[in-house]
């Protein structure tokens, strides 16, 4: 007996050959003779789209991690791979970065270039590849809260991802902005949108606390607002069962090992659905001061991904392309051991088949294999484009540098404010009623401070602290393995800290607390991800203190441009953090690639002509920061790095990436 697919392929092979001509694309094979209907699940086991039979072999890619110039280079090498479809998630922190202020691209802020989302839709369906659509509102994805908007922390006792009317009124005005967008992109309208997910992962929420109101709730959403594509939900089938599911409406998994367990619970649950693997984790993310992960191994990759195929299932490799979690945005993870709290690198390579900067790889070529023998449908196929060019610059010597106060002195006046007490960074009265999102917050207080004074801090540091008094760093620079033993981090509940021989009369005592990552998976008690001091006073042998100066370190491209004073280093002597520095180098001809090697310095973040690369830190795992060419300019470029300790003299340039030690894991 042939099966459909089998029949399917057959025919279209006969076709073409009778007709000498090339095969269709997929648009043209799919909308032959006008659309009529979406992706559907009629047919047992059996995805149909414009009734037409289809098996999905997506890949993940993230339009906010890519710039915007390498969409298309990306998604080229993706459908190359014999990929049909890609999946991205939306990140409602970047689309809604304050109350009411909506950005899709032309906002202003740092991050605009990277969210025209209607734009990444169009190229998306030009590179001949469907769309999987999850907007949220929570998309975990090792993204800072796993993409909520920071502001909704200043609402006491809220209660996030539930049908709580606060949440859910600003998911709805959020959604109400987004899905205005994106509604005219769906394939019955002629566009590349074929599914949409309702929330995500919501069965790890636990049990206790999943509300399927909610997810009506986000469901009627879409409907309202136009959405008519195939909805579903994502979770693992086995731990997660119907927890999280949406009753009438299609449950996918999410695994890297052990997909018949998983498929089989699937069958067991809704046995009249096609089988789909949402994320089939190909690869791993990173945590600083951790080794390299890579996740699946290439056999295991091939084992699991032939276990796919053989149950006629469709797959969503996740990720198919990392790239790079650019500025303050990484995510991070709960523990409930020590260290308790475990921040993700800015590097999503994710040890991906297409590389962080869109290399091919290893698990590239297995799928790319596999697949072309297990897609039945024939359909023109690309080749792959060759790699984009690295190079190597020259290294550049620092020639500038800011000290903290002038950089203190440098952020306005009406960022500053005035505070009882220590708060968190949320609560700031600031960026229109929003607070402070990301970066580093400063609690001031002028005191005399005695010889070998005791700072004591109440509750815990979000999450790491550095205290400077008159300006000069008096907290270590991080050596080894100093997480439960020195100042300074998470860790440590009520930590002090002795202040060696300040000077006399009256000192600048800074506290300096850096926001790390909010965490982005997890149960309720996960959510709670105020940053900076606010558990309980602080105090300095016994005094507490209270008016204190609070003065947000949010490195906004425009004010880092603006930057003005840089003093020569040569003759300034050593120099001594937290500061920024300044290199300058120039290019000729076309910009490419390159890769800085942070493996001199200690900790801190990167600024390439203003934009906000992300983050480097000394115990690892990643060493190189990824500098994509469009970030680049023929002629004089600057990089600006914001040192925590102690900064290095040059910039170092590589062609080659540092991720790390690999930990293999099966």
């Amino acid at each position: 007996m042939v099966s459909i697919r089998a029949f399917l392929f057959l025919s279209a092979l006969l076709t073409i050959n009778v007709m000498g001509q090339d095969p269709p694309t997929l648009y043209q094979y799919y909308t032959e003779g006008g659309i009529s209907s979406g992706l559907e699940t009629l047919t047992t086991r059996q995805f149909t789209l414009n009734g037409k039979p289809i098996t999905l072999y997506s890949g993940s890619i993230h339009y906010y991690r890519v710039v915007p110039e390498y969409w298309r280079d990306r998604l080229k090498r993706m459908r190359s791979a014999g990929l049909n479809a890609i999946e991205t998630y939306v990140p409602w922190n970047l689309h809604e970065p304050e109350i009411g202020t909506f950005d899709f691209g032309d906002g202003g802020n740092d991050f605009s270039p990277l969210l025209n989302i209607t734009q990444f839709l169009k190229i998306a369906q030009e590179e001949d590849l469907f769309v999987i659509l999850r907007p949220g509102p929570y998309i975990c994805t090792e993204w800072d809260f796993g993409g909520l908007p920071s502001w909704l922390l200043r609402y006491p006792g809220i209660k996030v991802r539930t049908s709580d009317p606060i949440f859910t009124g600003h998911v709805k005005q959020f959604f109400d902005q987004l899905l205005a967008q994106v509604v005219d992109y769906q394939f019955t309208r002629g566009g590349s949108i074929i599914a949409v997910q309702i929330e995500n992962e919501y069965g790890s929420f636990g049990a206790a606390n999943v509300q399927t109101s909610y997810l009506e709730f986000i469901r009627d959403t879409y409907v309202e607002d136009g959405i008519s594509e195939l909805l579903f939900t994502c979770d693992s089938a086995v731990s997660s069962g119907t927890t999280g599911a949406l009753p009438g409406y299609l449950m996918m998994a999410n695994f890297n090992n052990n997909p018949a367990e998983q498929f089989d619970k699937l069958l067991e649950l809704q046995p009249d659905k096609p089988l789909m693997s949402m994320e089939f984790w190909v690869g791993w993310f990173d945590h600083w001061w951790s080794n390299h992960d890579t996740g699946l191994n290439t056999d295991r990759l091939t084992t699991n991904l032939g276990i796919i195929f053989s149950y006629n299932a469709s797959v969503n490799f996740y990720m198919f392309h990392g790239g790079t979690t650019f500025g303050f945005l990484n995510g991070a993870n709960s523990k409930g051991s020590f260290p308790f709290y475990e921040a993700d690198t800015s590097s999503y390579d994710y040890d991906a088949p297409l590389s962080e900067a869109g290399d091919y790889t290893t698990k590239f070529d297995i799928i790319k294999d596999m697949v072309a023998q297990d897609n039945q449908v024939s359909t023109l196929i690309p080749n792959p484009p060759p790699i984009n060019a690295k190079t190597a610059y020259p290294t550049v010597a620092i020639t500038e540098y800011l000290s903290f106060e002038q950089i203190i002195q440098q952020i306005p006046a009406d960022l500053i404010t005035q505070i009882e007490t220590v708060t968190n960074m949320e609560a700031l009265e600031i960026n229109r009623g929003s607070g402070q999102s990301y970066g580093l917050i400063v609690y001031r207080k002028q005191i005399d401070i005695p010889p070998n004074a005791e700072l004591q801090i109440t509750g815990r540091i979000r999450d790491v602290a550095m205290v400077l008094v008159d300006g000069v760093q008096k907290t270590k620079r991080p050596e080894g393995d100093i997480l439960s033993e020195t100042f300074g981090y998470w860790t440590q509940e009520n930590p002090n800290f002795t202040i060696i021989d300040p000077p006399a009369g009256t000192n600048t005592l800074d506290i300096v607390v850096e926001n790390w990552a909010r965490v982005n998976f997890g149960s309720p008690s996960d959510f709670e991800q105020k940053k900076g001091l606010f558990e309980g006073p602080v105090s300095v042998d016994g005094q507490v203190l209270s008016n204190l100066m609070a003065i947000p370190l949010e490195f906004k491209s425009k004010w880092v441009k603006n930057l003005t004073g840089w003093q020569p280093v040569e003759g300034a002597g050593q120099l001594q953090g937290p500061l920024m520095v300044r290199a300058k180098f120039q290019i000729q001809g076309t910009p490419t690639d390159t890769f800085l090697d942070m493996s001199a310095w200690s900790k801190g973040c990167i600024f390439v002509n203003g934009f906000n690369i992300g983050r480097f830190f000394l115990q690892g795992p990643q060493v190189t920061s990824y500098i994509p060419a469009p970030l680049l300019k023929q002629g004089e470029n600057e990089i600006i790095v914001f040192e925590h300790y102690i900064p290095s003299t040059q910039i170092v340039f590589t062609a080659v990436p540092n991720l790390g030690r690999k930990k293999i894991t099966n």
